[in-house]
């Protein structure tokens, strides 16, 4: 099952980033994943955060501008080459990762990754094949 990550547009200008963490912690929001990419004229947050809906509606209430995407979080094993065949099984297979970014974690010897995939039943067939394990939004403790 996939979970939902919030993508926040950020202004391009100081403190933008700060006045949204500082909102989502007012309404007790736990960030379990981000992501910040950025252009020129303007940036983008990627977030996995414990309840997506409410989190969405607090920033959307306060003026920002947002998306909601379903994504895949992913375990790895905490090892070198843990990433790299998890990535090469992928690509054996021609599952294309739009981005990728990791997932906070305490869970000893496991990594977890989120990724975004534009071929999802490709995706899914490929990790069944391989047993790689997708994590649950209730893995997470997400809403």
């Amino acid at each position: 099952m996939n979970i939902h990550q919030i993508t926040v547009f950020l202004e391009n200008r100081a403190g933008q980033l700060a006045e949204i963490t500082r909102l989502l912690a007012d309404n007790h929001i736990d960030i379990r994943a981000i992501s910040i990419a950025e252009t020129t004229d303007y940036g983008l947050a990627r977030m996995i955060v414990d309840d997506s809906y409410k989190a969405s509606s607090i920033l959307l209430a306060h003026g920002n501008i947002l998306s909601m995407t379903p994504v895949w979080a992913v375990e790895v094993p905490d090892r070198p080459n843990g990433l790299a065949e998890l990535l090469g099984i992928l690509a054996e297979n021609h599952v294309d990762v739009e981005y990728m970014y990791a997932l906070f974690t305490q869970k000893p010897g496991s990594a977890y990754m989120i990724l975004r995939i534009s071929d999802e039943p490709r995706f899914l067939s490929t990790l069944g094949d391989r047993k790689i394990k997708l994590i649950t939004k209730e893995e997470l403790g997400l809403k």
